[in-house]
C-alpha cells in the first residue's frame, strides 16, 4: 500500500513475498502451471491484506458478529484434521477474524503463527503476518471496539492444483503441500455500530498435511487460483 511504495525497500519485500508464495507451490508440489497463473500480471490480489483473525473456529462458518457488549472471543486455534479443505476453511476463518477488545495485536500474530507447520523450509510466516492490521491500525481499531467475524462459504482444490497432480500423482508425496481456495464473508462491527458492514473475501492457502500428522498451513498466496 502507500507505506510500502513510500519505503526504500517495500517494493522489494513484496516481491519477494510473492515469489516465496509462488515458490512454495511450486517446489513443494512440482506445480509450475499453478505458479505461472499466481504471478499473472493482473490476477486480483489475495485479500488478506485486509483485517485479519481472532475467531478460532474449525467449522466451516461462525456465528453472526459479535456486538461490543458481547463476550470477547479467544484467540484462534487450528483444528486437529486430515482434510486440507476442512483446514483451510478453518484456517481463512481464522484470518477474517479478529476481535480488538480481547487481545493485543502481538497475541494474535503469535497465535497465527502457531498455525504455521513446524518445518522451517517450508513455513512462510511473512504472508501470515501480512494478514494481520499493523499497531497503529490495530490501536485505531481498538479504540472503537472492532470486531470482525468470517462466515466461510466453500472450500476447493484450484483447478490447475487438481489438473497437475492428475499429471503427476506422485508429486504431492515430497512435502504434502495442497493449494486450498476458500470463499466467504467478512462482517465487521464497532462500538456504537448496530448494523457494521460486510464484504465478500476470497483467499488461496497452501496447507499441509502429512499422512500421519495433522494439517498445518504453508502459507497465504500472493493470488486467488479458482
Amino acid at each position: 500500500m502507500a507505506q510500502h511504495s513510500s519505503h526504500p525497500g517495500g517494493t522489494s519485500r513484496v516481491r519477494r513475498r510473492a515469489l516465496l508464495g509462488t515458490a512454495v507451490l511450486a517446489v513443494l508440489v512440482a506445480l509450475a502451471g499453478l505458479a505461472a497463473y499466481l504471478t499473472r500480471e493482473g490476477r486480483s490480489p489475495s485479500d488478506t491484506a485486509t483485517p485479519a483473525p481472532s475467531s478460532p473456529t474449525a467449522s466451516s462458518s461462525s456465528a453472526a458478529p459479535s456486538g461490543p457488549h458481547t463476550r470477547p472471543r479467544a484467540l484462534p486455534v487450528p483444528p486437529k484434521t486430515h482434510d486440507p479443505i476442512t483446514y483451510g476453511k478453518a484456517a481463512a476463518a481464522a484470518l477474517w477474524s479478529y476481535d480488538t477488545r480481547a487481545y493485543s495485536q502481538p497475541e494474535l500474530r503469535k497465535a497465527l503463527r502457531g498455525w504455521l507447520t513446524t518445518e522451517s523450509k517450508y513455513a512462510d510466516p511473512a504472508s501470515v503476518d501480512q494478514a494481520v492490521p499493523s499497531a497503529v491500525l490495530w490501536k485505531e481499531m481498538a479504540a472503537n471496539k472492532q470486531v470482525a467475524t468470517a462466515k466461510i462459504n466453500e472450500g476447493h482444490f484450484p483447478h490447475a492444483f487438481t489438473q497437475a497432480l492428475q499429471d503427476d500423482p506422485g508429486a504431492i508425496t515430497q512435502a504434502y503441500v495442497y493449494a486450498v481456495t476458500v470463499s466467504g464473508k467478512q462482517s465487521i462491527r464497532w462500538k456504537g455500530s448496530s448494523a457494521g458492514g460486510a464484504e465478500n473475501r476470497s483467499t488461496t492457502l497452501a496447507v499441509q498435511c502429512r499422512p500421519n500428522d495433522p494439517c498445518a498451513l504453508v502459507g497465504v498466496m500472493p493470488s486467488v487460483a479458482p
